[in-house]
């Protein structure tokens, strides 16, 4: 199948309290090196025609910023846990220079979530200036944004479904511990896939490292990134060359083509 060729950057490559950790003066906190600073986990991608990015951090803001973004089409979610979707407010830059509502696409547990906690952006009597938002709700059914092909796939963080995707070639996984077999079978034959690991030991609703490097090997997936990454894990130099070929750590700012 012929996919548009797709440019993906890491906007940030972090857990859920970011790295640094506030408070923390572990040698991964204090590290100098830009590649252990990471804001919390999110991608961009960009087709041709169409800009959509993965979930809307606490960081989203600066992260729009980081990378001069002046374009964006749509927000997909993956869950609603608060460092997936805190800086959705900021969309409002978007609202306005670009004249029009922002879609958004999410499953309902998730978009219930969107509603609740941004309550205001959906009353009925709007308070002029907040962000406007339509809602896309989604199944496991495929579908596409702009020219982007869009294949939600259902993975497990502890005992909350979480949304991943496939855009094409490429598979972006963040915030899981298990994935069912048929759910696991559309992952199979990406060219490159992104995955959370979160630190070497054992976590409760994340892949450690060694168990994403599993699946990425059980997979016989070429390519892979690791992202959603904790203090824990060590500083990215030390463990970029512990890796197996083809495996690496994200980093912000990275960008990938597929």
């Amino acid at each position: 199948m012929n996919y548009p060729p797709l440019k993906i950057t890491f906007l940030g490559t972090g857990t859920s309290s970011g790295v640094p950790m506030i408070a923390c003066s572990c040698e991964v906190c204090t590290s100098t090196d830009r590649k252990d600073n990471r804001l919390r986990s999110s991608i961009l991608i960009e087709s041709p025609t169409t800009t959509i990015v993965v979930d809307t951090t606490p960081d989203f803001r600066y992260q729009m910023l980081r990378i001069n973004a002046k374009k964006l089409d749509a927000v997909l979610f993956t869950h609603p846990h608060k460092d997936h979707t805190a800086g959705l407010d900021d969309v409002r830059a978007f609202n306005f220079f670009q004249h029009k509502s922002m879609p958004l696409y999410g499953n309902s547990m998730t978009l219930n979530a969107v509603m609740h906690d941004f309550a205001y952006a959906f009353a009925d009597k709007k308070y002029p200036g907040i962000p406007q938002l339509e809602l896309n709700e989604i199944t496991l059914d495929p579908f596409t944004i702009g020219d982007i092909p869009v294949t939600p796939i259902e993975v497990w963080h502890l005992k909350m479904p979480v949304y991943a995707y496939r855009f094409g070639d490429f598979t972006y996984i963040t915030d899981a511990n298990r994935i069912d077999g048929a759910e696991k079978e559309k992952i199979r034959g990406s060219k490159i896939v992104v995955v959370n690991a979160l630190r070497k030991n054992k976590h409760i609703s994340h892949y450690s490292l060694d168990e994403a490097i599993d699946l990425v090997q059980e997979l016989g997936i070429p390519e892979a990134y690791f992202t959603h990454i904790s203090h824990q894990l060590g500083k990215h130099i030390d463990v970029e060359k512990e890796l197996p070929k083809g495996m690496h750590l994200g980093y912000d700012g990275l960008t990938l083509v597929s």
